[in-house]
């Protein structure tokens, strides 16, 4: 199982392929991604490593919290195992026509 890193203040203009090459530099990474926002296409800030070994992943650590990347500073630390959100539910739907309390009359 790989090791799981959440790398924080990441320029915006960060791509994938620089966020894995800057941890390649520490040892073999499986995946890189940088966070993008659904709506908007852009970048959030931050991103997931994951190498292969844990002790690759700890010297990364090491190596990268506090240093400079493309003039910010980055946060670099184990990711936490994502939890469980309850789903949200935007309403939508249901019943539009009828009498709502003085709504829709003519």
């Amino acid at each position: 199982m790989a090791f799981k890193i959440y790398v924080g203040g990441l320029p915006y203009s960060t791509t994938d392929e620089e966020l894995q090459k800057l941890f390649a530099e520490h040892g073999e990474v499986e995946s890189a991604r940088v966070i993008v926002d659904r709506m908007s296409g852009r970048s959030k800030g931050f991103g997931f490593v994951e190498l292969v070994s844990d002790e690759d992943g700890e010297k990364a650590i090491t190596a990268l919290d506090g240093t400079d990347f493309g003039g910010r500073k980055l946060m670099v630390s184990k990711a936490r195992p994502q939890e469980e959100r309850p789903r949200r539910d935007f309403g939508g739907g249901g019943d539009r026509g009828g009498d709502r309390g003085g709504y829709n009359r003519f």
